[in-house]
Formats: structure tokens, C-alpha cells, sequence
């Protein structure tokens, strides 16, 4: 896909460990000292999505392939990171790189886990952080302004427009307003786009609870929500712990056993991937047949031909016309046949914009 998101927070918060539990890996190191994670651990995650064992049932496809997302764990920063302190230089570079934020925040008291600031105080760990990120968007539209300033006074009309933007996205920095809660012009997204600023990247905030707080949280996460409802964000709470514990469980039922034990649907992970799905303004769409039912991902309003190339680039180039079937429509018709029997196939041009759950057949010539 080439969607990545990072995982980020201070050092010791249970960044490795969730990370571990959403691969079903122990890839990333975990253990009780700051800078543990120093090079990005990299890992692609299926999107849990019951829609395809559905269809897979319906078409009796071999197999099933599910769309997946990129998560990065990225080293824990401390405060002075946008001076380079720490690891703060190469913290930020591995943000910059992706394209949402998992902000994992430690919502549990424990004596056998060091705290970097020496208590847990989750709201002031997230200032933090945003604090670093404002100050490292705040250098990076400083340079820009320099660099353009000369060009934009003599005239030049390009660089007075986005001269005007610079000035305005660093008037809101400066008092503390991240770049993705300023509104900005329609006119005007490709130049803020090209200051790929780090407060501009969609954030989730991840709550790290201990094990009896999994199903409701603490004092701590409601703190936390508060500071999201603020900031208009979102947030998970997870046990990093119990995730990892049934992350290991091969037997599905043994997995559901020991959810229902704890109170808790589904694993908290689920929640973290659709989040950041969501996260990233993304949708799925399905090829569904005798060998395979596979879910493919796009971005919200993507048209027919930009599905297609999802699949294989000739479908794009030699786009003709694409056969849709929504999901709900397939389901109740039992299929294919069914659905065409019905009237509930569409046939759609390269004008169509592909909508969530869409079972798509592209026709093409080359």
C-alpha cells in the first residue's frame, strides 16, 4: 500500500510491546531502559474484516487475502528532541516518513517499569511530544519563509501566495495550534502539503492500561479523554500486555475464551487498525471469485479507473467499464448470479467513485 503509520510516545510507555502484539511478532525489543527501540521495527498487519469470510462462503473461493497496514515502532523521544536531544533527530525523520500518528500513552502504575519523567502523568507525557512537534514544524516553515521571502518581494506571485500560507500555518504554531487543526483555503492544500509538517499527520491516542483496567480504563484514560475531546482526536484504550498474551494464542476459541474472561468483544488491536484505517481516510473494496476473495484498499473518493490500477496497473491504462456490486446486495442475493438476477449490478464509467464495500469486476482493453 505504501500507508505507513508510526508508533510513537516516551520511552518505556509500551510502544515494543504493542508493537510486538499487532505483528504476532518479537521483533521489536522490549525491555525496562530508555532508547530500547533505537532503529524503526517495520511490520505489515492484515485489516481484520469479517466482510471476506462472507464472501469467500458465498463465491467458495480457495483462498482469502486481506488488505494490511504498516506500522512502524519508532524509538521513544524525551523532551529537547527538536534540539536533537536523545534520539530526537532520528525520532523525527522516522515520523516524518509516515503517514499517521499512534501516540501510545502510559495510563498504568507500576514500580517494575521506570517512568522517564519519574511519575505517570499521561497528559503531560502527550504535551510533551506535541511540544516537540510544534517546535521541529515551527523550524521547518522558519526555513521555508527564509528561503522564499527574497523571491515572494520582488514580486514573484507563486512565492507571495505561499509566502501568506507560511506566515499564517506559523502564527498558529506559535500559539500552540498543531497544523492539522488550522483551516486553510482549498487553494492552498498543495502548498501546506509541502512542508510535510509532523502536527499535520492524523493522531490516534493509544491509553496503555494495566490488565484490570482493559474493559473500562482508569482515571488516567479518562484524563486522556478529556485531552482528545479537546484536540478533536481519538483514542483506544489497551491492555499492550493482555495484547501481546493473545497475540501468542494460536486457537481462535482459546483467543475468545480469554477475551470473555476479561470482559473485553475483541482484542484491542482490532480497534487500533480500524482506527488508523480510518486514521488515513482509507476504504476497501473487493475481487471476489472461485480462487480468491481479496480485499483491496484506496482512499476515500477514488473513481473506478484508480481501483482498477490497484489490481494491476493494465486495468487502469485500458480502463473500459467496471461491474459493481455493493456488499450488502451480494450477501442478500447469495452471490453473483444472484445479484444480476436482481437488478443489483451496476455498470459504471470512469466517472464512478468507488464506494466502501464495493465488489468490483474491471473491464479493460489494451
Amino acid at each position: 500500500m505504501g500507508f505507513k503509520t508510526g508508533i510513537v510516545g516516551l520511552p518505556n510507555v509500551g510502544k515494543s510491546t504493542l508493537f510486538n502484539a499487532l505483528t504476532r511478532t518479537s521483533s521489536a525489543q522490549t525491555a525496562n531502559f530508555p532508547f530500547c527501540t533505537i532503529d524503526p521495527n517495520v511490520g505489515e498487519v492484515p485489516v481484520p474484516d469479517r466482510r471476506l469470510q462472507e464472501l469467500s462462503k458465498i463465491a467458495s473461493s480457495k483462498i482469502i487475502i486481506p488488505t494490511k497496514m504498516t506500522f512502524v515502532d519508532i524509538a521513544g523521544l524525551v523532551r529537547g528532541a527538536s534540539r536533537g536531544e536523545g534520539l530526537g533527530n532520528k525520532f523525527l525523520a522516522n515520523i516524518r516518513e509516515c503517514d499517521a500518528i499512534i501516540h501510545v500513552l502510559r495510563c498504568f502504575q507500576s514500580s517494575e517499569v521506570t517512568h522517564v519523567s519519574g511519575k505517570v502523568d499521561p497528559i503531560a507525557d502527550a504535551d510533551i511530544i506535541e511540544t516537540e512537534l510544534l517546535l521541529a514544524d515551527l523550524e521547518t516553515v522558519q526555513k521555508r519563509i527564509t528561503s522564499i521571502a527574497k523571491k515572494a518581494n520582488s514580486g514573484d506571485k507563486e512565492s507571495k501566495k505561499a509566502l501568506i500560507v507560511f506566515e499564517k500555518i506559523m502564527k498558529a504554531i506559535s500559539d500552540g495550534v498543531p497544523a492539522r487543526a488550522i483551516k486553510y483555503e482549498e487553494e492552498d492544500i498543495l502548498i501546506v502539503n509541502s512542508l510535510q509538517l509532523l502536527t499535520a499527520k492524523p493522531i490516534l491516542y493509544v491509553c496503555n492500561v494495566a490488565e484490570s483496567a482493559a474493559a473500562k480504563g482508569n482515571k488516567f484514560s479518562i484524563e486522556v479523554e478529556e485531552l482528545v475531546n479537546s484536540r478533536k482526536a481519538k483514542m483506544v484504550i489497551i491492555s499492550a500486555v493482555i495484547e501481546e498474551e493473545i497475540s501468542k494464542l494460536e486457537d481462535p476459541e482459546d483467543a475468545r475464551l480469554f477475551l470473555e474472561d476479561l470482559g473485553l468483544e475483541e482484542p484491542g488491536l482490532n480497534r487500533i487498525i480500524s482506527s488508523g484505517y480510518n486514521l488515513l481516510n482509507l476504504q476497501t473494496f473487493f475481487t471476489v471469485g472461485p480462487n480468491e476473495t481479496r480485499a483491496w484498499t484506496i482512499p476515500n473518493g477514488a473513481l473506478a479507473p484508480q481501483a482498477a490500477g490497484k489490481i494491476h496497473s493494465d486495468f487502469e491504462k485500458g480502463f473500459i467499464r467496471a461491474e459493481i456490486i455493493s456488499y450488502t446486495d451480494y450477501v442478500k442475493h447469495n452471490g453473483e448470479q444472484g445479484a444480476k438476477e436482481a437488478g443489483k449490478m451496476k455498470i459504471e464509467g470512469k466517472s464512478y467513485s468507488v464506494q466502501e464495500g464495493d465488489i468490483i469486476h474491471v473491464l479493460f482493453n489494451l
